[in-house]
């Protein structure tokens, strides 16, 4: 796949496809690059006619132009330019993409109206046509013979101009691009698949061609760490539990390192507390924090970010057999905190709570934990909206500012010190879940109890990681939710 810049009109490029991006403010057609061209008149009568209007998303097509060198154009949508976001740009342009990646060795010229490139920062707007370019073929189709989609041959930018900072931005955008496929890739692999260890497996050879360093613990090191809590997890499954941990060093020694921790249930049944049929479906994706977190360090790497990072991603599945653990069980976290188990279906905060221990001890400045932890977030958010917990004001405002300049959703959630109260057990220090009400934020109460003083957040993703059917943007399965917001906040922390 190769990206250019052209300074030429993007009429007189040969290519398969023309796509233009537009807006749906009056005047539509005389504000694309070629206004000036007999296309003008045929772009009014489908505005006329209200079969085109630049809405959110919407696509037209006019098949085999003589106006243009390309054989097709393709206009598609953003909505009105007064509400222009770079998240709108990015779905608009993955609808496009996403109906010209259906056929194979695909060429494209992508140009922009003019209320675009006013109102979106030109490194901004060609690092996200790259990423999008990169990341718009991959489906969950991982183990299908016959794909549906296919990567472009080649594509050609045509308005913003040709400078080094632009060049560099679109560089940039397939870096995170190949990350985000990364995640996909891993979360939607069936569970025969990736298992605890397969996963190290892989990735561990990811991050010897990254240059990230990379540690596995296997079971006896686990032991040795007294992780008692994520061992317990991982008692009822023949496939035995790992711990990863990368390091990415891009600053000098005298800066803080950085840490994220990921939950890795490579599959989860619920254990005893069963989960249904329907309920187990979804349960290949109960890793997507650690496939996340991953990923991150990757795209740091491979971008070059000036900080340290720590990544760490527990990795186990959640089964029923005659080992496993039940309700009842007393556990010893790694930190020596007791917790009674009343629900085996809980078990993403256990795993997690030895390794915000571990990334604790290694004397890390922060640490953000990722996890498809809740259904009651769920419940709360919905399926497009991360929850953000936080014992740190300033930690959560910088996520939650770098998912507002990538386009992610994302909603910060209270952590009042009463709800502390419904963790409460009376034959250990505290239980696993709290009562029936409040549940994404008491499972959050109950990770703040391993971290200590250092900032933390907890970034609950069980809504958004995966999703259950596709959109005119996105495929169903793997979405890749907070890559570019993760991405984008460690950048700004190393400026």
């Amino acid at each position: 796949m190769t990206i250019i810049f052209s300074a030429r009109p993007s009429e007189t490029i040969e290519a398969d496809w023309l796509l233009c991006v537009t807006t749906s403010d009056e005047g539509l057609a005389s504000r694309l690059p070629f206004a000036d061209l007999s296309l003008h008149r045929p772009i009014s009568g489908l505005v006329d006619r209200g079969d085109f209007g630049g809405r959110e998303n919407e696509v037209t097509l006019l098949l085999q132009r003589d106006e243009i060198a390309a054989s097709n154009l393709m206009l598609v949508g953003c909505g009105a330019a007064r509400d222009l976001h770079i998240s709108i740009v990015r779905k608009a342009l993955l609808t496009a993409l996403r109906k010209i990646c259906s056929k194979e060795q695909q060429s494209i010229v992508v140009c922009f109206d003019s209320a675009v490139l006013e109102r979106v920062e030109p490194t901004l707007l060609v690092s996200t046509l790259a990423d999008a370019i990169t990341s718009a073929p991959t489906d969950a189709d991982v183990h299908r013979r016959e794909k549906k989609h296919f990567t472009l041959q080649q594509s050609v930018i045509c308005g913003p101009g040709e400078t080094d900072e632009l060049k560099a931005a679109v560089a940039d955008g397939i870096k995170i691009g190949n990350v985000v496929n990364l995640t996909k890739n891993l979360v939607n692999q069936c569970p025969a698949a990736i298992y605890p260890e397969s996963f190290c497996d892989l990735v561990v050879q990811q991050a010897a061609t990254a240059g990230v360093a990379c540690t596995v613990l296997d079971e006896s090191a686990l032991r040795r760490e007294r992780m008692g809590a994520m061992l317990a997890v991982a008692q009822g499954s023949d496939r035995p539990p790992r711990m990863l941990k990368l390091e990415y060093r891009g600053a000098t020694v005298d800066q803080p390192i950085l840490a994220l921790a990921g939950k890795g249930v490579t599959f989860d049944s619920g254990g005893y507390s069963l989960k249904t049929t329907d309920g187990m479906l979804g349960m290949k994706a109960d890793m997507a924090g650690a496939a996340t977190v991953v990923s991150v360090i990757l795209g740091a790497a491979a971008l070059g970010l000036p900080i340290n990072l720590n990544v760490y991603a527990g990795l186990v599945e959640n089964m029923v057999s005659g080992t496993a653990y039940k309700l009842g069980d007393v556990l010893t976290t790694r930190s020596g905190i007791t917790v009674e188990v009343q629900n085996t279906d809980a078990e993403g905060r256990l795993v997690l709570a030895d390794v915000l221990s571990y990334a604790v001890d290694d004397g890390v400045s922060e640490v953000i934990d990722v996890a498809t932890l809740t259904g009651a977030c769920v419940v709360a958010l919905g399926e497009d909206v991360t929850g953000v917990f936080s014992n740190d004001d300033r930690l959560a405002d910088s996520i939650l500012g770098a998912a507002d300049q990538v386009g992610e959703s994302v909603w910060r959630m209270p952590m009042f010190r009463h709800y502390d109260d419904q963790l409460k057990s009376d034959v250990a220090d505290i239980r696993n879940i709290g009562g029936r009400w409040g549940g994404a934020i008491t499972a959050a109460k109950f990770l703040q109890r391993f971290v200590g003083d250092v900032p933390w957040a907890h970034l609950d993703i069980a809504g958004p990681s995966f999703s259950s059917s596709g959109t005119s943007w996105r495929d169903s399965g793997a979405t890749a939710c907070l890559v570019r917001s993760l991405i984008a906040r460690l950048a700004a922390a190393g400026k």
